[in-house]
C-alpha cells in the first residue's frame, strides 16, 4: 500500500507526539483461542498480555485466515494469501507449508523497513516459503522440528546452525530467549537504529506439551467442564462489553475436521472427538479431559511469562516507551486431533515429551468462545483473534476496545505508515498491485472504522466474506449461510432463506475478489509452475 507524505504526516497527529520512528514488535501465537487470554475473559493468569491490553487498545473484531501458513503470508506481505501463492488457488502451484513461491512483487516488509534503517529479527516458527536470512532478517532462530515436541527439537536453527538444546529445553523459552539475546545485541550495537522484531511462538499448538510446574497451577481449574467454563467466559466478555451477541449453542455433532480414528484409538478411552456433555463423560474421562486443558493453559501462560521477559529487556534497554507492541493469534483454537512426531505413550505423565495429546473440540469449542467453530473452519471461531496494540509514546488511549473490523492484512500497511516506509510502483519488473490491507494507525487514535470494502477468507474451499456487518459464509462443498453480526456475531441464526438479494450482493463481491486473487497468483510464476498443484498429502499441515 503506498503511502502519501500527507498520511505519514496524519500519523504523528492522529496518535500522540513521537521523537523518531517507532520499534515494531509483532508477537503472534499458534492456535490460541479468541478468550483464552485473561484480557479477553479467560481464567488462565496472562498478567504480561492483560498489561499490554489495560496500557493500549484490545481489537474486539480482529481477524486472521484460520490457518498458521496462510496468516503468516498476510502478517508479513499485507496481501491474502491466495493472492501471494500460500495458500491454495486451483490450477496454480501454491499451498501450505513451504509450498508456494511468492511472486517477486511481494517481499516481506522487512525489504521495506531496512532502507529506512531499520533492523530486522525473527524468532520462532517461519511456515513461509524462503529463509528468514534470505528474507530481509538479519538474525533469525527458526522453529522447525520444534512443532511436533516443545521439549527436543533437532530442526530449530540458530541463523541456520542447530540451536544448542540443555536438559530443561523448551521451545517457548528458547524462542524468547533468541528474542531477548537479539534486543541485547541491538542496545549494545545499534542503539540508534529502530528495529522490527516477528516473535512467533508454536504455543499453544498440539501436542499439549508444558513444563509439570506450569501444569500443576491449573491442576484443578478444568473439573467442572467446557461447559461451565465457556459460559464463564462469555459472562466476562460480556461484562468487558467484547461480546453482546448471544452465546451460540454447542456444536455437539462436529468434530475434528480431519478423521484419524486409529490416533485418535491410540489415545486410549478417556479420549473423545465430540463436544458432548460435561456430563455424559464417565469420571474417568472427565479428569483426562480436564488435565488436557490444564496442560493447554499452561501454554498460554508459559507464553505469557515470556513474553514478559522481552517486555523488561524492552524497558530494560530504554526502548518500551516507543515501541509498537502487536500481539494477535494465526487461527482459533484448534479441533484436530492425531498423533504425529515420536508417537504418544499413554504410561507417561501427560504434558511431557513422550505424549502428544491435542486440545480436541471440546475445549477448542470453550476456548473460541463466544463463536462457532474452529481452526480451518472460516465461522467466527476460526478465523476471529484477540489484538492488543501497545505503543506508550504513541497510543494516548489507555485499556481502551476498538470495534472495528481488521485483519492481519493490516499489518504491514500499519508498519509501514508508522515507520514511514514506501513501496515502489515495481519490484523486480513487476507492477506492485495495491494491498488489500488498511493501516490501523487512525484507530490507534478513536475508535473509527478502518474503511475495507470487505474482508474476504477461502480455506479448504471453507468461504466468507465480511462487508459492513453482514457475512456470508460456507462449508466446504455447502451453501451459503447469511449472518448480520450486529446482532449475531455467534452465527446462531442464518437468514439465508429471508434475505437472497443480499446473499447475490455479497456472492458477487466473493467472487470478484477470488478472480482477483486468481490474476495476481497467476503473475510472475516460475516456469512450470502453472500446473496444478500437487495433491495434497493425507495428513495435513500444522
Amino acid at each position: 500500500m503506498r503511502t502519501p507524505v500527507a498520511a505519514i504526516a496524519f500519523v504523528f497527529t492522529a496518535v500522540a507526539s513521537v521523537a523518531a520512528p517507532p520499534n515494531l514488535l509483532v508477537i503472534l501465537a499458534d492456535d490460541l483461542g479468541y478468550s483464552d487470554l485473561g484480557c479477553y475473559g479467560g481464567e488462565i493468569a496472562t498478567p504480561n498480555l492483560d498489561a499490554l491490553a489495560q496500557g493500549g487498545l484490545r481489537f474486539t473484531s480482529a481477524y486472521n485466515t484460520a490457518r498458521c501458513w496462510p496468516s503468516r503470508a498476510a502478517i508479513t506481505t499485507g496481501y491474502y494469501a491466495q493472492q501471494v501463492r500460500r495458500d491454495t488457488v486451483p490450477g496454480v502451484a501454491s499451498g501450505g507449508g513451504n509450498r508456494g513461491i511468492r511472486p517477486a512483487w511481494a517481499p516481506l516488509v522487512t525489504n521495506f523497513l531496512q532502507p529506512l534503517g531499520y533492523r530486522a529479527y525473527h524468532s520462532g516458527k517461519w511456515h513461509i516459503d524462503g529463509r528468514p536470512l534470505e528474507n530481509g532478517f538479519d538474525h533469525s532462530f527458526e522453529i522447525g522440528g520444534g512443532q511436533s515436541n516443545f521439549f527436543k527439537a533437532p530442526g530449530n536453527t540458530d541463523d541456520g546452525v542447530p540451536n544448542v538444546q540443555t536438559p530443561d529445553y523448551y521451545v517457548t523459552t528458547a524462542a524468547a530467549e533468541h528474542a531477548v539475546q537479539c534486543l541485547q545485541e541491538h542496545a549494545a550495537k545499534f542503539s540508534g537504529r529502530p528495529f522490527y522484531h516477528y516473535l512467533c511462538f508454536t504455543a499453544p499448538h498440539f501436542p499439549l506439551h508444558a513444563p509439570a510446574a506450569d501444569i500443576a497451577k491449573y491442576k484443578d481449574t478444568y473439573a467442572r467442564g467446557w461447559d461451565v467454563m465457556s459460559a464463564e467466559r462469555y459472562a466476562r466478555l460480556k461484562k468487558m462489553g467484547i461480546a453482546s451477541h448471544p452465546k451460540p449453542a454447542f456444536e455437539r455433532d462436529v468434530g475434528p475436521p480431519y478423521a484419524f480414528p486409529d490416533d485418535i484409538t491410540k489415545l486410549g478411552p478417556d479420549e473423545v472427538n465430540r463436544p458432548v456433555p460435561w456430563a455424559s463423560l464417565t469420571p474417568s474421562q472427565q479428569k483426562f479431559q480436564a488435565a488436557k486443558m490444564a496442560i493447554h493453559a499452561a501454554m498460554v501462560d508459559r507464553m505469557d511469562q515470556e513474553i514478559g521477559r522481552v517486555i523488561a529487556q524492552l524497558k530494560a534497554m530504554g526502548a518500551y516507551e516507543n515501541t509498537l507492541i502487536l500481539f494477535a493469534s494465526d487461527n482459533g483454537a484448534s479441533a484436530e486431533m492425531m498423533v504425529r512426531g515420536d508417537g504418544h505413550d499413554p504410561a507417561a505423565p501427560m504434558g511431557s515429551a513422550k505424549t502428544f495429546l491435542c486440545l480436541g473440540p471440546g475445549w477448542s469449542s470453550a476456548s473460541n468462545t463466544p463463536f462457532r467453530r474452529h481452526k480451518t473452519w472460516v465461522h467466527e471461531g476460526g478465523i476471529s483473534t484477540p489484538l492488543i496494540a501497545h505503543w506508550p509514546a504513541g497510543i494516548a488511549a489507555r485499556g481502551e476496545l476498538r470495534h472495528t473490523p481488521t485483519h492481519l492484512i493490516d499489518v504491514v500497511p500499519t508498519l509501514l505508515e508508522l515507520s514511514g516506509a514506501k513501496i515502489p510502483s515495481t519490484i523486480k519488473g513487476h507492477a506492485v498491485p495495491p494491498s488489500p490491507g488498511r493501516s490501523l494507525v487512525p484507530a490507534f487514535a478513536k475508535d473509527v472504522t478502518v474503511p475495507h470494502e470487505f474482508l474476504w477468507w477461502q480455506h479448504e474451499d471453507n468461504r466468507a466474506i465480511r462487508a459492513g456487518d453482514w457475512k456470508l459464509v460456507a462449508l466446504a462443498k455447502g451453501d451459503w449461510e447469511l449472518y448480520d453480526l450486529t446482532t449475531d456475531r455467534g452465527e446462531s441464526k442464518n437468514l439465508a432463506a429471508s434475505r437472497p438479494e443480499k446473499i447475490r450482493e455479497l456472492e458477487a463481491l466473493w467472487k470478484r475478489q477470488d478472480e482477483e486473487n486468481r490474476r495476481l497468483a497467476m503473475t510472475d510464476l516460475p516456469l512450470g509452475a502453472d500446473a496444478p498443484a500437487a495433491k495434497k498429502n493425507k495428513r495435513k499441515q500444522p
